[in-house]
């Protein structure tokens, strides 16, 4: 419990000091056409996340090369939060570990399950940073999918992933204290792209070992992934550039529909509960049993996003006319 309560309360302090010195400006998000906020906020959260997060498994045994992986995404996504980097370094840094990953924890899997894995990875990586565009989504994301892990975890006997986890959600939870809306701070890639590569890493980890079979991590992780897959597939489809900021996730068209921040976050969080639960119940279930809840939530999301998207463009009619 000692694990949780310094991750917790050094992101908390971070936070504050972030917030309330001179480095509230090291990293200014700038409201710009394609955001939903209207004021200059500091996108550093996610480095107050981490190193909560890297103190409490600093203490831990059997995590320096999760710490070493996380520390170089952290370090890049910084220094693309304060300066901008070129996407082609980004996703090169990123590969670097994604990679590294792979080969150091998976080295006897058969090269397209590696290539298959890094894959994976690197898209994990990079949809929870796309999904990072409201005042508590990515946050929330990290309670309740973190949580899933640790509870999977301690259900297979894995006391240190269970610990690992659980630390992820206790900075989690300290981050979420600033940036539910109105949000005093985000998280910035600094945050969004390690919890993207953990959220991905863990989950095929826990995969490999037993922990869970493979549909778990994506069931968990499902109103994210679900979301920036189909979203990125429309904006190929456009031949729009897909690396580049937008605003036409489904979440982000919730906000510009009248939910707001604060609606649109507990919205989302009741669906990553429930998802969440329902992987939890079907860990030890049938085959049968997991085929018709994946169908069940397959389902739901295509009639959630075919409603909102006629919603979108009903709204679009209406704003034309006038």
């Amino acid at each position: 419990m000692s694990y949780y309560l310094i991750a917790f309360t050094v992101t908390y302090l971070a936070v504050l000091f972030l917030i309330k010195t001179n480095l509230v400006h090291i990293a200014p998000d700038q409201p710009n056409h394609r955001s939903l906020h209207i004021t200059v906020t500091p996108r550093t959260g996610g480095l107050a996340i981490m190193l909560g997060i890297l103190s409490a498994w600093f203490l831990m045994t059997g995590f320096m090369t999760w710490l070493i992986l996380l520390i170089a995404l952290i370090t890049i996504s910084l220094v693309d939060d304060m300066r901008g980097l070129a996407v082609r370094w980004r996703f090169i840094a990123q590969l670097f570990v994604c990679a590294t990953f792979v080969y150091l924890f998976f080295p006897n899997l058969s090269w397209w399950m590696q290539v298959g894995a890094l894959l994976m990875l690197v898209w994990m990586t990079n949809l929870y940073n796309f999904m990072d565009g409201s005042d508590g989504m990515a946050g929330g994301m990290a309670i309740f999918g973190f949580t899933s892990y640790a509870l999977a975890a301690n259900m297979g006997s894995d006391s240190q992933m269970t610990l690992m986890c659980g630390a992820i959600v206790a900075a989690s939870v300290a981050f979420l204290i600033f940036n539910f809306h109105p949000a005093k701070i985000f998280l910035g890639d600094s945050g969004s792209i390690p919890l993207g590569f953990l959220a991905g890493a863990i989950g095929f980890y826990g995969w490999q070992t037993a922990l869970w079979q493979f549909w778990f991590p994506l069931l968990v992780f499902s109103p994210f992934i679900v979301d920036a897959t189909v979203t990125m597939l429309k904006r190929l489809f456009r031949r729009e550039k897909v690396w580049q900021a937008h605003r036409s996730h489904y979440y982000q068209r919730l906000v510009q529909m009248g939910w707001g921040h604060r609606n649109t976050a507990i919205a989302e969080y009741v669906l990553m509960f429930l998802v969440g639960g329902s992987a939890l119940l079907l860990i030890k279930s049938s085959i049968s049993l997991i085929l018709l809840a994946l169908v069940f939530w397959l389902s739901l999301y295509l009639i959630l996003m075919r409603l909102i998207d006629k919603r979108w463009l009903k709204m679009q009619h209406s704003e034309s006319i006038f």
